[in-house]
């Protein structure tokens, strides 16, 4: 099985710590992403390279998401008001559970040594 890559490769790697920044240590995880991305932005393999950037254009998606729209919630909502806790909630879980889905999709698709293309960010990554 020479197509299939190593549990260590870099693919594999940038998907883990994406999920890793997603789930359980969001600011370590992404710093060891970005020295990751570092390494191998400009690997010659295309596996590791589509990977390392688009998980990094992933999670910088993810942080915007997770932050701006709660935040504009909060600036064009009342915070007294029940409603706007509701949306707030509501909005967050759907979208870090989607996050999380296109993580192990992701995932997957490295341990199988197959190329992954997040939606909404396509190959602009």
């Amino acid at each position: 099985m020479s197509g299939v890559p190593a549990r260590a490769s870099p693919a594999v790697q940038a998907e883990a710590l994406y999920l890793i920044n997603l789930l359980l240590v969001p600011g370590l995880a992404f710093l060891l992403l970005l020295l990751l991305f570092r390494r191998h932005r400009n690997s010659t393999d295309p596996l590791v390279r589509g990977h390392v950037r688009q998980t990094v254009a992933a999670s910088l998606l993810a942080g915007l998401l997770l932050a701006g729209g709660p935040a504009l919630m909060v600036l064009a909502g009342d915070l007294s008001r029940p409603g706007v806790w509701i949306g707030m909630v509501l909005y967050f879980v759907c979208c870090h559970g989607t996050l999380v889905l296109l993580g192990v999709f992701g995932l997957a698709r490295a341990l199988a040594g197959k190329p992954f293309s997040y939606p909404l960010l396509g190959r602009y990554a």
